[in-house]
């Protein structure tokens, strides 16, 4: 009798994730709900008509990326505002007989302090990008034509890499469910995607509200993201499980929901420093990483950041819940 005290006692855990699953379960699902209403309002909006707002990889179009000749205030003192009121009241020359495209929509990003300008645009022929260029110099100035970069996609291509990005998505997903529901039973298999969904509609809605209140759009390295999320969720969620099945025996004396609180917190430790070791090169991605990668490294730091919580907070919370009905 002793014994069987002692090994109880012995196994009692520092932190008890139980006490606070109702306040964890809450804050998830109101995150969730802001996420579905700024994808639905997305959706809604006739600008951005999807539930992201899609970038020049999907949709087709020209981007300008212009490097600014100034320093110190007279860079900072840039404002996309500015840029974008310029746009509206410039009248692009016609091409080949066909109507100046309509520049209202254009994306605009001040860079970099102020030093360079990024212009996502319509279609654009070479002389009607000279004429945005000289436009735009009441604005940023008179720019070196070797400081500006531009890139074009055409609407066919733009589509297939849409197309492509969604099938590898559906894939990666498809290929995890199956892997989850083979090593699993159904109980833990269906939390485990439970908590997949959660941790992509999380970072999904961050950017369906930053393309509603910024202009963020999403491109080909956003799907990257969402797959990479996918497996870092699932396998953060596979060694909590684990834990759970191997002490199962050796805590036959507990309720499950004791069993989840220990095999949380023997794994707490390790979660929390394997998320800190992954977070530790996206932040130097964020501060030093440039332009290009910013968002990306936005996206995954979002997006491995709840899927450390739900591995910890959600899955196994939920597991004594759905293990008694």
């Amino acid at each position: 009798m002793s014994d069987s005290s002692t090994s109880v006692a012995a196994t009692a855990p520092r932190f008890r994730i139980s006490r606070i699953r109702r306040q964890g379960w809450l804050a998830s699902g109101l995150a969730v709900l802001l996420s579905l209403v700024g994808m639905a309002l997305c959706w809604s909006n006739p600008r951005i008509a999807a539930p992201l707002k899609p970038g020049l990889d999907f949709t087709g179009g020209t981007q300008v990326e212009i490097q600014r000749s100034c320093s110190g205030a007279d860079c900072a003192g840039l404002k996309a505002a500015e840029v974008r009121q310029q746009l509206r009241m410039l009248t692009l020359p016609e091409v080949a007989g066909q109507a100046a495209p309509q520049l209202v929509n254009a994306g605009v990003q001040v860079l970099d302090r102020g030093r360079s300008v990024d212009l996502r645009l319509p279609d654009l022929e070479p002389e009607q990008t000279r004429a945005l260029i000289e436009g735009l110099a009441p604005v940023i100035g008179t720019v070196n034509p070797q400081q500006v970069a531009i890139n074009t996609i055409g609407p066919t291509l733009g589509s297939q890499l849409l197309k492509g990005s969604l099938i590898s998505l559906l894939v990666s997903f498809a290929a995890i469910a199956l892997y989850i529901s083979f090593r699993y039973d159904g109980v833990f298999a269906g939390l485990a995607l439970l908590c997949l969904a959660h941790d992509i509609v999380i970072t999904c809605g961050v950017f369906a509200w930053l393309g509603l209140i910024s202009g963020i759009e999403v491109n080909s390295l956003f799907a990257v993201a969402l797959i990479t999320v996918a497996g870092y969720s699932v396998n953060d969620t596979v060694v909590v499980f684990d834990r759970i099945r191997e002490q199962k025996r050796a805590l036959q004396g507990l309720s499950l929901l004791e069993q989840v609180d220990v095999a949380v917190d023997a794994t707490l430790t390790r979660s929390l420093y394997t998320s800190f070791t992954t977070l530790l090169p996206l932040v130097s991605l964020l501060l030093f990483g440039g332009s290009s990668l910013f968002w990306f490294a936005v996206a995954l730091t979002v997006g491995i950041g709840v899927g450390s919580w739900s591995s910890i907070g959600i899955a196994p919370t939920l597991l004594p819940v759905l293990s008694r009905r």
